[in-house]
């Protein structure tokens, strides 16, 4: 990517990181209560874990910025304890009458949610003032 550009960029790689980020908040807050998943057992709440491209615009040629953006390293499963409740007539309820849940709390999703929805905001607005800056210097080029 020229160096002109890089500034947009490193703002998309963070709002498709971002965007992720919510997909995943919105994909436990859908499966707080879901006592069976595909791994068998209860829902396990799930993080996106981010990364800076900070390497590898380091190893490139001499007029890299060491800047890159962010980039998604994996979706990690929140191994916390699972909570048991007691409900006795649950269809997963062990003998003694408790249920796993899954460990999704939502509070804690809807701040996470917010946090993601105001970094891309700022993501966003990053690229427009980068676009307008941009704009302005060739008007003033052009004369």
């Amino acid at each position: 990517m020229t160096p002109i550009f890089k500034a947009i960029g490193i703002s998309a790689t963070g709002m498709a990181a971002e965007r992720l980020r919510m997909e995943v908040i919105a994909n436990n807050l859908a499966n707080a209560q879901s006592t069976r998943s595909a791994n068998g057992g209860a829902y396990r709440r799930q993080e996106v874990v981010f990364e800076a491209v900070l390497a590898d615009t380091l190893r490139k040629a001499s007029t890299a910025s060491g800047m890159g953006g962010v980039r998604v390293v994996e979706i990690a499963e929140d191994q916390s304890e699972l909570p048991k409740v007691y409900m006795p007539g649950h269809p997963d309820a062990d003998k003694e009458g408790y249920v796993t849940m899954p460990n999704v709390q939502i509070p804690m999703e809807m701040v996470d949610l917010l946090t993601a929805a105001r970094a891309y905001e700022a993501n966003v607005k990053a690229a427009q003032t980068f676009r307008q800056m941009q704009e302005q210097a060739l008007s003033i080029l052009r004369g």
